[in-house]
Formats: C-alpha cells, sequence, structure tokens
C-alpha cells in the first residue's frame, strides 16, 4: 500500500531520490536545458516536499510550490525506477492536488520536457491540459506547460 505524506527533504532517501531524478534529466536533456536540485534547495517555506512510500520505504517524492498567487506548481516528481507503474506517480499527484485543494489554491501548473513521455501521459490521466509558459519560464523547444483546475474540498 502506497502512503503520501508531507516529509523534510532532509533525508537520505530524498536525496537519492533527487539523484535519480537528476540523472533522468541528463539522459534526456543537454547540459543548458536541466536544472539540479538538492534537499536544501526545497527547504524554503513556500515549498512541501510529498514522499510516496511503501513500507516505510520512499519510492517517490515531488515538491508542491505555493507561489503566492493562488496557484502552486508542481517541481521534480520521481518515482524510484523498481516502482515506476506502481500507481506512485498518480499517488503522489492525488496527495498534491488535496493539499492544493485544502490551502483554498485554485490552479496547479507544471512543465515536463518533452522527451519524457511517461510523465507527460501521467499528467494527462490525472487531468492537466497544455497552457502557456508561466513565470519563470519562457516558451522554449524542449518543454511542454500544463495546468489543472482544483476545486476547493468542503
Amino acid at each position: 500500500m502506497i502512503k503520501v505524506a508531507v516529509e523534510s527533504p532532509h533525508q537520505d532517501e530524498i536525496a537519492a531520490l533527487l539523484r535519480q531524478s537528476d540523472a533522468v534529466a541528463a539522459a534526456l536533456y543537454p547540459g543548458a536545458f536541466r536544472r539540479a536540485i538538492t534537499p536544501a534547495s526545497l527547504d524554503v517555506p513556500e515549498v512541501s516536499l510529498f514522499v510516496a512510500r511503501i513500507a516505510e520505504h520512499a519510492i517517490g517524492c515531488c515538491a508542491l510550490l505555493d507561489r503566492g498567487d493562488g496557484s502552486a506548481e508542481i517541481k521534480r516528481m520521481i518515482v524510484d525506477e523498481a516502482h515506476r507503474g506502481s500507481g506512485a506517480g498518480a499517488a503522489l499527484l492525488a496527495a498534491l492536488e488535496a493539499e492544493a485543494a485544502q490551502r483554498g489554491l485554485h490552479r496547479l501548473l507544471l512543465e515536463v520536457g518533452i522527451r519524457n513521455e511517461a510523465a507527460y501521459a501521467l499528467y494527462c490521466r490525472a487531468g492537466f491540459t497544455p497552457c502557456a509558459a508561466f513565470v519563470p519560464y519562457k516558451e522554449d523547444p524542449i518543454s511542454r506547460f500544463l495546468a489543472k483546475s482544483v476545486s476547493a474540498k468542503g
């Protein structure tokens, strides 16, 4: 059973997942387009790190960045290679959306590279649709931008 909760980014398991994320990005995209991320960069007030676990083992994570304007950006979704297809990605997205609704956020945004077809398919299945680039991004040839409206939970 997959459990998702907000946790501290300062864990060895999280650092390992972020290294996997960087390795996936390095394999798919040239250096100029990659942005490295560390646990310390996620340890800021506007970011909540969601961690998916099976039997206490971290199998995936992603961050919710509150943009301060009623929207939030999903950043650095990664599921451990051995657990891809387990439903962890969908569980992380569901937890993010529930948290966003609870906070009164109205829109989720994300950027995904054009070569990351598995992630793009996951986001589309979760109800995300194409949108224009949003700050701080600009339109570029290797990015897709997606958005989803969030309904308040009552």
